[in-house]
């Protein structure tokens, strides 16, 4: 019996997909979660074998929550159940740590076979994602630092002079998030302060001369 735990921020959709795996032989859905931080609770407290994660949930997303579980559970395996389905979307999830990636169109049997796969330690990319994952992987060259897209933009963001709270507005997540991606950039590139990021920044291109985020594909 595969445990698995829902990560959604809407009720309807959380109960729905309890209640549909709850028919599929050989699932067992063990927790349910509304936002990112309570998913992280849940997998330390429980240790399922799966993670069903949504992206975009207060307090932390679904990026950063498959970031803290896979430090710190990192038995457990996550696959993305998203509406988002764009190049930043899929790379982010995917080098968070998530071993699967589905949109919410996704039926039943696809979401059964994910959850097997990646029990397995194989991958399950939805083909209907598979083509941002190539060209996201193609056309965009690779960022300094092992920078993650969502830190190279929030860097980009810090050197325009945007505070934690307005960077946070401005991507709509937490400041919670703004601040753990301020913490894994400031790490990878040894700035110790938001005078050398702004000057990291610059230097390898996060921004152009008028203060502009460049883009990154």
């Amino acid at each position: 019996m595969t445990t698995v735990v829902l990560a959604d921020d809407q009720r309807v959709v959380r109960e729905g997909l309890a209640s549909l795996l709850g028919l599929l032989p050989d699932l067992e859905v063990v927790g349910v979660a509304s936002d990112g931080e309570e998913a992280v609770a849940l997998v330390e407290r429980l240790r399922p074998e799966v993670v069903l994660m949504d992206l975009r949930m207060p307090r932390c997303d679904g990026v950063e929550a498959t970031r803290r579980i896979r430090e710190r559970a990192p038995e457990t395996h996550v696959v993305v159940l998203t509406t988002y389905g764009d190049d930043r979307s899929v790379v982010e999830a995917l080098r968070a740590g998530a071993r699967g990636f589905l949109t919410k169109d996704a039926g039943a049997e696809e979401i059964q076979r994910a959850i097997a796969a990646v029990v397995r330690g194989e991958a399950a990319i939805d083909p209907a994602v598979q083509h941002h994952l190539v060209h996201a992987v193609a056309g965009r060259p690779d960022l300094p630092d092992d920078l993650t897209p969502r830190e190279a933009e929030v860097l980009a963001l810090v050197a325009q002079g945007l505070s934690n709270g307005e960077i946070a507005a401005r991507l709509v997540i937490t400041e919670a998030t703004v601040k753990s991606h301020v913490n894994h950039l400031f790490a990878k590139t040894g700035v110790r302060h938001r005078a050398q990021a702004v000057t990291y920044a610059y230097r390898h291109g996060l921004v152009d001369s008028s203060g502009t985020e460049t883009s990154p594909g």
